[in-house]
């Protein structure tokens, strides 16, 4: 089971007038931004194993992002990276394991080997997932990343133990959701095309995340979502 549920009051994101916060002083720090779903992802894995306490969101504006940012920390200058026992560690995939493995709280990976061979193959397939939907929104979008969504529904089948993709909920989850979730307001504002029609795995996972406390305080706004999309595939205003 997921840690209670823990009302954060979020830190200010810093932009590049803001002051360095002290590096290596002992504190873990999960620098992020608040609209960035690559770093969403940690930010739900750290939430979901109660870590509030334990590692310190440092959110950035990534648009306006503090120089001492690429200088002094991370020099991908990316989000997410977490600072953790004097190092600075990078992508979000390895940071969903790195903190399920060396954090207290509620395992992300199954135990089972079958599981285990479906994470593989899920970890595996987000990043061609990732880029069929983006693909698709500067062409013809339901026609070119329907398939990749019934390679979801599908996914979803497998284990019968719970509507999500290795039955309970883990990291593969996390993987997936900061991606649907944006990838479903667009396309039914953008395309009016409906992910779930059609797709009741695929619906009822998307139910069942939305009832999950770690990834609900982390969602994106609507509206601001659906601009920044716009700007960035479409060009409209």
């Amino acid at each position: 089971m997921a840690s209670p549920a823990v009302v954060e009051n979020l830190p200010p994101s810093l932009n590049s007038s803001a002051e360095q916060p002290p590096l290596f002083d002992g504190t873990t720090k999960l620098y992020t931004c608040y609209t960035c779903p690559f770093a969403q992802r940690v930010w739900i894995a750290r939430n979901y194993k109660g870590l509030q306490d334990k590692i310190k969101l440092v959110p950035l504006i990534l648009e306006d992002r503090p120089a001492w940012y690429k200088e002094k920390v991370y020099s991908v200058n990316k989000v997410p990276a977490l600072e953790h026992n004097g190092k600075i560690i990078g992508e979000s995939l390895d940071l969903i394991k790195y903190v399920d493995s060396n954090f207290e709280g509620p395992s992300l990976f199954p135990d089972d080997p079958e599981k285990k061979k479906s994470v593989e193959e899920l970890w595996s397939y987000v990043d061609e997932f990732i880029k069929i939907v983006y693909t698709s929104f500067k062409g013809e979008g339901p026609k070119e990343c329907g398939p990749a969504f019934d390679h979801l529904e599908s996914a979803l089948g497998k284990f019968e133990d719970g509507p999500f993709f290795l039955g309970q909920f883990s990291g593969v989850d996390i993987a997936y959701i900061t991606f649907v979730e944006r990838f479903q307001i667009f396309l039914s504002e953008a395309f009016k095309y409906d992910i779930t029609a059609g797709r009741p795995k695929l619906a009822a996972w998307i139910e069942e995340m939305n009832k999950i406390d770690a990834y609900k305080q982390t969602k994106t706004d609507a509206i601001e979502l659906v601009e920044h999309y716009k700007k960035r595939f479409t060009a409209q205003q």
